[in-house]
């Protein structure tokens, strides 16, 4: 055993510049999210096993395969949540939001998710998603808002290179009839599957379109396809669909190969996709429409459609805008009593002007604290010690520049020399 503790292997760190990075990305949801009137709900990190097994289905691999779920001391099964919509529909019917909300019903969440898979860049064991639900709409205008404002949050986030993948899935009419043809085309076609496709055929035959074997997916392409089986309404919502993304200038390119994981999605299912930067996980964003899970979990018939997306894969996007950690005044001092004044002139500073403000600490050297305000980035460094403490003025010295001048020991004199100098306004 190391002698030094590790995070347990699939899942990481996210420490300071990328944390900052994720910060930038929180922020930029929070407005959009906010613009399209959506409003945040926060879920428990575990729920009852039985909302996963009953919403998500017993058939997926999340389910079968994935899920960390454990009995606790009373005996009863909890699963670490492994997506957020099953949890967003719990809280819905638990809360009554259907009621209490003006519909539809427009929230989203953030935070950690869990699922046992083989880690790789962008997917660990823990994750972290952000997403979005619309309930108790279906007018395909709500499934064209979700697929714009994702598209939203990533040109504010300056995300380039990315593709809108749509399909249907077709609903209780149709889709029987497509399962019906590609089940029998996976007859004629067995021997040339693999197996986690021949196991997919006996529990979920629509997962084995989703396959990434090389040799299956060339078998896929000659596979039925459902958009020839969708029944008029649904043909009809997606047409309609369609329309209002290219209103708004939303080029989508239909892909009847595209499945989710998850048996919960009817009719509208679509992916967005960057075509560089993720390598084979690809996928930035996913989502599409759950007409029957508020149902499937004991509440009334609600349509709804959202979708989300990963932290972790959306920073490997945005890596070449890791921001810098920077600060923009030190205060460095010589003295105990100098080192005083300038926790206080800190304090004070910090109350009155929109900047990052740190101390240098008086245990350091002065040389050493200058350095340090180099490292931070620094744009301004007060120089205050004993003379300037008894002559009630300090040296603001402009690193950038190297100018220094001196000014009144006061929130005054030194938010008036910055905002002179800078544009800042004091607060």
């Amino acid at each position: 055993m190391s002698s030094q503790l590790a995070a347990p292997r699939g899942t990481r760190d996210v420490v300071p510049p990328e944390s900052l990075l994720w910060q930038r990305i929180e922020q930029v949801c929070r407005d959009r999210f906010d613009r399209y009137g959506f409003r945040e709900i926060r879920t428990p990190a575990f729920e009852g096993t039985e909302l996963f097994t009953r919403g998500i289905g017993e058939a997926t691999d999340i389910v079968s395969k994935e899920m960390y779920t454990f009995v606790d001391r009373g005996d009863r099964s909890l699963t670490l949540r492994p997506e957020g919509t099953a949890g967003v529909v719990r809280a819905y019917l638990q809360n009554k939001l259907a009621t209490s909300l003006p519909h539809p019903a427009k929230l989203w969440y953030g935070g950690a998710m869990f699922r046992y898979e083989r880690p790789q860049a962008g997917r660990q064991r823990q994750f972290h998603q952000i997403g979005v639900e619309l309930l108790g709409s279906a007018d395909p205008m709500a499934d064209a808002e979700v697929i714009t404002l994702a598209l939203d949050v990533f040109k504010a986030l300056d995300v380039g290179g990315l593709r809108v993948e749509l399909n249907s899935l077709g609903d209780e009419t149709c889709r029987p009839l497509y399962r019906e043809r590609l089940v029998a085309f996976f007859v004629e076609r067995r021997a040339d599957y693999c197996e986690t496709c021949l196991e997919r055929m006996e529990t979920n035959p629509l997962r084995v379109l989703d396959c990434k074997v090389p040799a299956c997916k060339a078998v896929n392409a000659e596979a039925p396809s459902l958009q020839d089986v969708l029944c008029d309404d649904c043909r009809q919502h997606q047409a309609t669909l369609l329309r209002y993304l290219a209103a708004v200038n939303i080029r989508t390119v239909l892909n009847p190969r595209l499945v989710r994981g998850l048996d919960y999605y009817t009719r509208t299912v679509f992916e967005i996709v960057a075509e560089s930067g993720l390598g084979s996980q690809d996928t930035v964003c996913a989502g599409g429409r759950y007409d029957h899970l508020v149902e499937e979990c004991g509440g009334p018939p609600t349509p709804a459609v959202g979708w989300a997306f990963g932290e972790e894969r959306l920073a490997i996007l945005l890596a070449n805008q890791m921001p810098a950690i920077k600060t923009d005044l030190v205060i460095a001092t010589m003295g105990p009593s100098a080192a005083e004044a300038g926790f206080k002139l800190a304090h004070d500073l910090r109350q009155a002007l929109p900047l990052r403000i740190e101390t240098g600490y008086g245990d350091r050297k002065l040389k050493k604290q200058l350095e340090h305000a180099e490292r931070l980035g620094a744009e301004w460094v007060i120089v205050l010690g004993e003379d300037e403490l008894a002559a009630g003025a300090i040296a603001l010295k402009h690193l950038p520049t190297r100018q220094e001048q001196r000014v009144p020991m006061s929130v005054e004199g030194v938010s008036g020399a910055i905002a002179r100098a800078s544009g800042v306004a004091a607060g």
